[in-house]
């Protein structure tokens, strides 16, 4: 890492899982001013930078001065990818709860942004290799292809997903072309560098039991009118019910849907102080 970049370190105490967002959960990649040294942004660069997209099967060149003009929703993946023995990431396609649809991922770390942003990122659509930006820096033209556009309820989020260890002097440049581009359309970019601690085990453990559940015990709402009168452990709150065993799934089912909360910055367990959505503990 240059010694003008950073990683974003301002950790709050809490980290309420009913209320947060994805930005209290990850860790970010900061790029520094010498990451787009020889970036041409001087007059007509919005018309010299072009995005390229799949558009019903065809591509589409658009200048970034016309890019609100895309019909982001008709459009496919830019790049695909595929599987062998010896290659050494992870893809795959990721169910999410959010969009009911499967998405496309190219590591370990990008499914779990993809996780993370299902559970709290008001996520409305998922597109992966959204575009392909061609840019000119130091004199030449450029290319870099984002890894994810996230429609959420706020606007469009533009992210590159990129371990912190492999963040290389050629990628640089193309964090901040992106960077660029999303400000100039008044989009959300992010390098999504790392995950604060606990926070990856947790929305494992959420997510297990996202799906639909039975109510036929009332188990949940059983629970739900425990906290009423305050918060308490999670372990006391399962054994409040008749059926423990069963009210430990749906009860992770009341905290990925947001109906109860835990603190994500502390490891999740049995001790973990649980409350209301709306009753998070000082």
């Amino acid at each position: 890492m240059s010694a003008s970049s950073t990683l974003g370190t301002g950790f709050g105490s809490v980290v309420w899982s009913a209320s947060c967002t994805v930005d209290d959960l990850l860790v970010a990649y900061e790029p520094g001013p010498a990451d787009g040294a020889g970036l041409d942004v001087g007059p007509g660069w919005k018309r010299r930078w072009t995005t390229t997209w799949c558009l019903d099967g065809a591509e589409l060149v658009c200048p970034v001065a016309e890019l609100e003009g895309v019909p982001v929703g008709r459009t496919r993946p830019v790049r695909g990818f595929s599987w062998h023995p010896r290659q050494g990431h992870r893809p795959g396609l990721e169910l999410l709860v959010s969009t009911g649809r499967l998405h496309g991922f190219e590591s370990l770390e990008e499914r779990r942004f993809l996780r993370a942003a299902d559970f709290a990122g008001s996520v409305r659509d998922v597109l992966s290799q959204p575009f392909r930006l061609r840019y000119r820096a130091a004199g030449r033209s450029r290319t870099h292809i984002p890894d994810y556009l996230v429609v959420t309820r706020g606007g469009r989020w533009l992210v590159d997903v990129r371990p912190l260890h492999l963040v290389k002097d050629v990628d640089r440049p193309g964090f901040v072309a992106a960077a660029e581009l999303a400000r100039t359309v008044g989009w959300q970019y992010s390098v999504v560098a790392g995950w604060r601690p606990h926070v990856s085990g947790a929305i494992e453990a959420l997510r297990a039991e996202a799906r639909p559940m039975s109510h036929l015990l009332d188990l949940q709402e059983r629970m739900v009118a425990v906290l009423a009168d305050g918060a308490m452990p999670f372990g006391d709150l399962v054994r409040a019910t008749s059926f423990p065993v069963m009210a430990r799934a749906h009860a992770l089912h009341l905290l990925w849907h947001r109906r109860i909360g835990v603190d994500l910055a502390e490891p999740l367990g049995d001790g973990s102080v649980v409350a209301l959505a709306g009753g998070a503990p000082r």
